[in-house]
């Protein structure tokens, strides 16, 4: 195992969209930052197969997108190291990673950039039917199932929101919901109750997604009643799973103010967390939007962020 230390004026941790484009634009400032991509280099949309939202390109493989960002940053000078960071210490600068290869990093500012990832609800199928029925963004891949029927489970806002937009594109939406009562805003239940193309069935638990594997796709869903253990199947072509999603904050957890659930706090406008030279962008940072198009701007914000931090500080070599 290696037993080095690596310093760098800039450390950006996360190799999505914010921490590509971070390394981007870093790199043209010339901070030569050192990215860690972290267990799944390219994050969420390397397990997105058609991304048809990404501006510039009608349609694009989520991974593809992501290697061609990742080749980028390394076009620009950005080092991009296969590690994964597993403890940071922001308590003083310069500030500290311990990589799972044995590498200590030391950087006079920080770019976390570690993203977010849905809360699935763990069951064989579902993992069987990812991105192929089963999806857990209604904005990403809701316009695949133009005139079919979707099924939706959850009972917060954002199973409300996304049951609600889903409707401009399904024939129908069945919600699920394992209570008899929403925990969404009232105004948002309001919306949904008098939508005709919404229908809720309570006290239901998702037992199983069923379909077909030639070719693979979606063809329904089992429910049990969480009472009397009835099965009722739902036809459905596509499954979202809308219960929530966890911002990938443990390293900073007791460092960096959090708010929303163990999101990172910023300042308004800015990519600025609570403890000055460390800088956050993308999901980690944003349960509003959660795109691949706003995550990038975020990156760019911290890289821009982070060279005008480092500009007004001194910065303590290795």
């Amino acid at each position: 195992m290696t037993q080095a230390t690596r310093h760098t004026r800039l450390l950006i941790i996360g190799s999505g969209p914010a921490g590509y484009t971070a390394g981007v634009y870093a790199s043209r400032a010339m901070l030569a930052p050192i990215l860690v991509q972290g267990i799944q280099p390219g994050g969420q949309l390397t397990i997105t197969t058609d991304v048809e939202n990404w501006p510039g390109d009608a349609s694009v493989m989520g991974p593809d997108l992501m290697v061609r960002m990742e080749a980028h940053a390394k076009e620009m000078g950005c080092e991009i190291i296969s590690d994964h960071i597993q403890s940071l210490d922001l308590s003083a600068r310069p500030f500290v990673a311990q990589g799972d290869s044995g590498t200590t990093y030391t950087a006079d500012a920080v770019i976390l950039a570690t993203g977010a990832q849905a809360k699935w609800l763990g069951l064989p199928s579902e993992e069987h039917f990812k991105g192929f029925g089963v999806s857990a963004c209604a904005t990403c891949d809701g316009f695949f199932y133009r005139g079919q029927e979707i099924v939706v489970v959850g009972g917060g806002n954002t199973a409300v929101e996304e049951a609600l937009f889903l409707t401009n594109f399904a024939s129908k939406v069945t919600l699920i919901h394992r209570r008899d009562s929403l925990r969404a805003e009232k105004i948002m239940q309001e919306r949904l109750f008098k939508n005709p193309k919404i229908e809720v069935l309570w006290n239901h638990g998702i037992e199983e997604i069923i379909g077909g594997d030639s070719p693979r796709g979606v063809e329904g869903v089992r429910a049990r009643h969480v009472d009397t253990g009835e099965i009722t199947e739902i036809p459905c072509k596509g499954f979202f799973v809308a219960i929530g999603h966890a911002p990938a904050s443990d390293l900073v957890r007791d460092q960096l103010e959090l708010h929303n659930g163990g999101y990172v706090k910023v300042e308004p406008g800015t990519t600025q967390t609570s403890i000055p030279g460390v800088f956050a962008a993308g999901d980690l940072t944003d349960h509003i939007y959660r795109q691949a198009v706003t995550s990038a701007g975020m990156g760019c914000m911290a890289a821009l962020d982070a060279e005008k931090w480092l500009a007004g500080h001194e910065t303590k070599t290795a």
